[in-house]
């Protein structure tokens, strides 16, 4: 293959490519906290050359990073209030800690609450150490 310059190979096949994030995309973070990976932050961060955006954008986003710990409260209404700036055609990824970490969330309490939220599940992926990611998108029918 080519050679390549800076962080390139890495961004096309870090950990923000596993999360379909690419260049000039606007990404809002809701759950941020201390226990987040800040590497993932970093890398999505180099990708779309920019700072994730908070809830306080007010603006439609591509994608919504959504850090959710198993007592963070509702999972639903954290879907529902996820989807208020999401793009027609944008995606969720629900951020969790994986199994036996502290915070893990069941994988059937995420499966339960999407379609109540109006969302598909589509894929998971293992983005850290630490946190796992799931795809949830909007039926296109939904509207």
């Amino acid at each position: 293959m080519s050679s390549t310059t800076g962080g390139t190979a890495a961004q096309q096949d870090g950990p923000a490519a596993r999360l379909s994030i690419k260049p000039g995309m606007v990404v809002q973070e809701l759950g941020w906290d201390n226990d987040t990976d800040d590497e993932l932050r970093v890398a999505i961060e180099d990708t779309i050359d920019a700072d994730m955006v908070d809830d306080g954008y007010g603006n439609v986003v591509d994608a919504v990073l959504l850090w959710w710990r198993a007592d963070d409260g509702d999972l639903v209404d954290a879907l529902v209030d996820s989807l208020a700036d999401l793009a027609e055609g944008g995606l969720i990824w629900l951020l969790t800690p994986k199994v036996g970490r502290p915070g893990a969330v069941d994988p059937a309490d995420i499966a339960e609450a999407a379609p109540i939220a109006g969302l598909s599940q589509t894929t998971t992926a293992a983005v850290s150490r630490d946190w796992v990611a799931t795809r949830l998108v909007a039926p296109k029918a939904a509207r």
